[in-house]
Order: structure tokens, then sequence, then C-alpha cells
């Protein structure tokens, strides 16, 4: 059995007969029973996946309808709501926890005949860029499992990567799908803001974080986005308009015009990631499309913005976590009521204290104008940056992260250093413009991806420029 295989070939191979989705499905559980001791990608896995398959294949052999997936099998990152199943946010204060409703992204794939494998690790509530801050263990990159394979969907990327599932969803508060995706040398896909329903997203960041696809190819996650896309009745950012995106895919770039953008490819960049870079302008223009530096002044302010407001939401979205509305098993004797909240949530992480800490900070009397307010302004700015910037040019263009992936370990304890990692993908975020990861390069093991961003609701655009980006490209696979 293939399992390298993208998922438009997959879901055709089970329209035209030549793959049975029970056996791809079955496949797939037992290659990542092979293969995940080394990623541990997985936090659980569904072994009902394969009746559900099979469940496809009968409808199939009956002549019935079947959903666009075709029983393609997909995982999860696990702050996405699956009705029945446990949704952790990989932290020890969700350990138990059964969520009681699909998430709307579930019920979009689910109607689509979807099969969920299952869900896949990640920082502690997303907050990490690394996976090395999930509770429950690390994941590790495919290509070395000595390197970090990114964060905070570093299980999404990985789990993708290694052939454990054909597509996975992640989520991406300030470039947690396209840094692994990245890392990892998968396609990773931030949408517009509102383009796709954050309902049954476990929530840190709520004014900038979107769900978003994670694929082999730009095509399966045009694919993917055809169908979580669209507005939600349960989610009021959610916004009209959108469209198809595979349609048209094919369509080129001759004429675009691309800004690269200084400010996230000067200093600081590593040798390889610049001189792939340099290469990928080159073949841009080579396709039709004009180049030219722009400069975003306010991305030097992005990281620290980005921190400030995230901490300052986290803060109040984890505010919730007191052991009285969801918890597990701490017994209230001996305990006044601040103590036992503050020793109920010694159950969370390092990294997830620290951002509430800060998060409780700088929104407080005193404090607010100095930090909380200040950011405001600046992603403000940044966004009336970007907005002329793209008066200008159709796209911008950058190295999705500007180093290598690095050793597990390497950042953890200089968390200044390791932010740092998000200086180019926080800014699609902070202003609410989509963004993908484009597998570009490998320098020895280590993989390097471009980041396109398009204006809002130019998710077609964006989507046909990567396209055209990633027909110049031919790496090697993966040395599982």
């Amino acid at each position: 059995m293939n399992l390298r295989i993208s998922a438009l070939e997959y879901a055709e191979g089970v329209q035209n007969g030549s793959i049975s989705a029970e056996d791809f499905v079955a496949g797939t559980l037992e290659h990542i029973a092979k293969v995940d001791e080394k990623i541990h990608a997985f936090l659980s896995v569904y072994d009902g996946a394969v009746d559900r398959a099979r469940d496809i294949d009968k409808k199939i052999r009956s002549g019935e309808k079947v959903g666009a997936c075709c029983g393609m099998p997909i995982s999860v990152k696990d702050n996405i709501c699956i009705r029945g199943e446990k949704t952790t946010c990989a932290s020890k204060m969700l350990e138990d926890y059964v969520s009681p409703y699909d998430a709307t992204v579930i019920s979009r794939l689910r109607d689509e005949d979807a099969v969920f494998v299952g869900k896949v690790n990640m920082d502690e509530f997303a907050m990490g860029l690394t996976t090395e801050f999930s509770a429950f263990g690390p994941s590790y990159n495919p290509w070395d499992t000595s390197l970090t394979p990114g964060g905070s969907s570093g299980g999404s990327a990985a789990s993708v990567s290694a052939f454990e599932c054909v597509a996975s969803l992640g989520s991406d508060t300030g470039g947690s799908v396209r840094n692994p995706a990245s890392f990892c040398s998968v396609v990773g896909y931030k949408p517009t803001y509102g383009l796709v329903s954050r309902y049954g997203l476990i929530s840190y960041a709520n004014s900038i974080e979107q769900i978003g696809p994670l694929a082999r190819t730009v095509k399966d996650t045009a694919f993917l986005l055809d169908v979580i896309a669209g507005p939600d009745p349960h989610d009021n950012t959610t916004v009209k308009g959108g469209g198809r995106y595979l349609p048209g895919i094919e369509s080129g770039i001759e004429g675009k015009k691309i800004g690269i953008v200084s400010e996230m490819t000067g200093e600081g960049t590593d040798p390889a990631v610049a001189s792939a870079t340099s290469d990928a302008i080159s073949r841009l223009e080579g396709l039709g499309a004009t180049c030219e530096t722009v400069s975003l002044d306010m991305v030097k302010y992005s990281v620290a913005a980005y921190y400030t407001i995230t901490a300052t939401e986290a803060g109040s979205n984890l505010a919730r976590y007191d052991n009285l509305r969801y918890g597990y098993d701490l017994g209230v004797e001996g305990y006044e009521f601040n103590s036992y909240v503050e020793k109920a949530r010694s159950r969370f992480g390092p990294e997830v204290i620290r951002r509430m800490i800060l998060g409780g900070f700088v929104p407080s009397a005193g404090h607010a104008g100095r930090y909380f307010l200040k950011a405001l302004k600046i992603k403000s700015k940044l966004a009336r940056e970007v907005g002329g910037a793209f008066e200008k040019f159709d796209l911008l263009l950058s190295p999705t992260v500007p180093m290598l992936p690095f050793e597990i370990g390497a950042k953890i304890d200089d968390p200044v250093s390791l932010f740092l990692v998000d200086i180019n993908t926080v800014t699609a975020n902070l202003t609410g413009r989509p963004a993908i990861s484009v597998p570009f390069a490998v320098s020895g093991k280590r993989p390097i991806g471009m980041q396109l961003m398009a204006d809002s609701m130019c998710d077609a655009e964006l989507l046909q420029a990567a396209f055209a980006l990633e027909q110049t490209v031919r790496l090697p696979e993966v040395p599982l």
C-alpha cells in the first residue's frame, strides 16, 4: 500500500476503484504503530477509523453518493473538538476532558466522508513554537528526530510529513501552522481571518487565531479549504464571500507584482535560508512575476506586540480553568478559594504559566498604557502598512522562518530567542491576512519553507501563486 500519495490522488483512487478506503486507512494505522514511537506525533489513535472507512467502501459498491473526502485519513490537532473523543490541548489540566460536540470544521469534513485517525500533539494550549511544551512529551521531526518539528502544530506537520495521514488540521495564532510546515517540509495554510469557523477550537487568542490545513501539496490544501471554509452561525467572526479555491489554481502568476519584505529577509536570516529566498525570487520572476523590495517598518515591533496581545487574551481565556468548571480529582478540604485555585492551576506547564502571568500584568491598572495599548497601536499601524503594500503588490514573499530547524532543547531555556522564530509569521495574524508556507529547499536534513502572503479574501490568488512556486520545486523524500 503506497501511503505516500496526495489527498487528491487518494480520492481519485477510491473513486475509480484502484484504492480501497478500508485498506488504506488500515495501512495508515499500521504505519502509525510502526513509526510513531520515533515521531510521537499522535496523542490518541482511533481504531474505529477502519470501520468508518469500511462503510465508505460499502457506499461506493452500492452506488450511494460519497463525500469528496472519500474516507481519506486526517489527523486533528488536539485543541479542535471531536464529539466523544478526548480534547486535551496537550495539557494535564484537560487530560480526561471528552468533548460533547464537534467543531464546525470537523462536522464539515465528516459530512464529506473524511475519516479521523486520531488527535496529534501540540504545545500546551498552543503556546509554543517547537511542540516541546506538550505535557505529554515533545514530537520529533521526521527528517531528523534530533530536530524540533516546529510548533505549536508540530504533531500535525510531523504526521503529514511522516505519511501517518494524508492531511491534518492545525491552528495558527502567530505561525503555528506555517512554522512546523516549514520545518517538516509540508504545505501549511493560514486563511484570511474569519474565512474558517473557530467554533470548537479551544481558544488561545480569539482575535487572531485561525484553523488551517496542512497537506503534502498546494492542491490538497485548496481542496481542504473548499471543504472547511464558509460562514458559520456558531461563529460571528466568520465572513461571507470567499468561494472555491481548487478550481483555477493553475492560473499562474504572469504579470503579478510581488513584494520582498526587507525586514523579513535581512539581518538574522540564516545563510542557507537567504540563499533559498534568492532562488525563490528568481523562479517567481521566471514564471512572469515582477519582484521588488518593500519595507514594512512595523515588522520589527510585531513580535513584541504579538506576545503582549496574545498573552492578554490567553490570560482571559485560561481563567476558566480553575478546577471548578473544568478539572480533575482534587479534593477541596484544607483549602480556601485562592489557594485551591492556585493548587489546581499548578497542572499548567511552565510556558502556559509564563504567558498567564504576563497576560495578567500587561493590561493591569497602571501598566495597560505602557504595554497593552501600545501593542494595539502597533497592530493598527502594521495593518495600515500592510494595506498600503497591497495597493502596490499582489503578494508579499519571505522565508517562512528565518532559521533552519534546530535541535530539540536548543532554545527551550531562552524564551526571547525562541519568540523570534515568529518574526516572519506574526504579521499575517496581526493583520488578518492569508499566508501559506510552501516547501522549497532542504539544507542537509533541514527543510526550508517559503511564505507567501496576500490581501484579505484573496485566498484563491494566494493559492494560485503558491501552486506556481511549488511546481518549480523538486525535493527529496523524507528519509523515514
